[in-house]
């Protein structure tokens, strides 16, 4: 994927998948990369997955907001804290687990407070997206996508989605417990991803001033 520096005319996207295995959510995410690349060539495109990675609960220490020089953890969300500050935009991803997301991925949102304890504006107007996977059709995806917003919301950060009609808050996928192999056949949900990045590559460029390349 695509990861060279940033010009003024040029949009960096970061995908995240929150997914402790690389299935479904993995593939959704980098197929929302890889369309997002494909869409414009001055998307630039980062990936992180939380599959393997040493990150360690929030503590509720209070070491970020007392020395505003990180987080008392030294582990993977260092890797992470670099690509987010660096991102104009982000595609998170995760699979429903009862009913929301992964405990993977909240601790990841929770880690996110010693970025922003170390400056409260490094994730402002960055344009957030949303991307839940179910073993079921309505097996939770919408509270796993609303938990998703609530970060980008606590942050500053602006959330969009694909609009109505398939895409209200951003991507609904089905993967029927077949992984990689049910999100592939799941035609709507990947029409809901297609919608929810070309929206955000619009609000991304429009926000910096820029007309969408084509």
């Amino acid at each position: 994927m695509k990861s060279n520096g940033s010009t003024t005319n040029t949009i960096r996207l970061l995908g995240v998948s929150g997914s402790p295995r690389d299935a479904s959510t993995a593939y959704l995410v980098k197929e929302g990369l890889r369309y997002a690349e494909k869409r414009s060539q001055s998307v630039l495109t980062e990936y992180f997955s939380l599959k393997g990675k040493k990150i360690d609960f929030c503590i509720h220490c209070d070491y970020c907001v007392r020395e505003k020089k990180g987080c008392v953890h030294k582990d993977d969300m260092l890797e992470a804290y670099e690509k987010l500050s660096r991102a104009d935009a982000l595609l998170i991803g995760s699979p429903v687990y009862s009913g929301s997301i992964s405990g993977q991925l909240k601790t990841f949102f929770d880690r996110c407070r010693a970025l922003v304890a170390r400056n409260p504006d490094v994730l402002r107007n960055k344009v957030g997206v949303g991307l839940a996977v179910g073993g079921d059709r309505a097996g939770g995806q919408e509270p796993a996508l609303l938990t998703i917003h609530s970060f980008f919301l606590a942050n500053k950060m602006i959330p969009v989605s694909g609009g109505p009609f398939g895409a209200n808050l951003g991507c609904s996928a089905w993967s029927r417990d077949l992984g990689k192999e049910g999100a592939e056949k799941d035609t709507e949900g990947l029409k809901s991803l297609h919608r929810t990045i070309d929206r955000l590559i619009e609000v991304a460029f429009k926000l910096k001033g820029d007309m969408l390349p084509q």
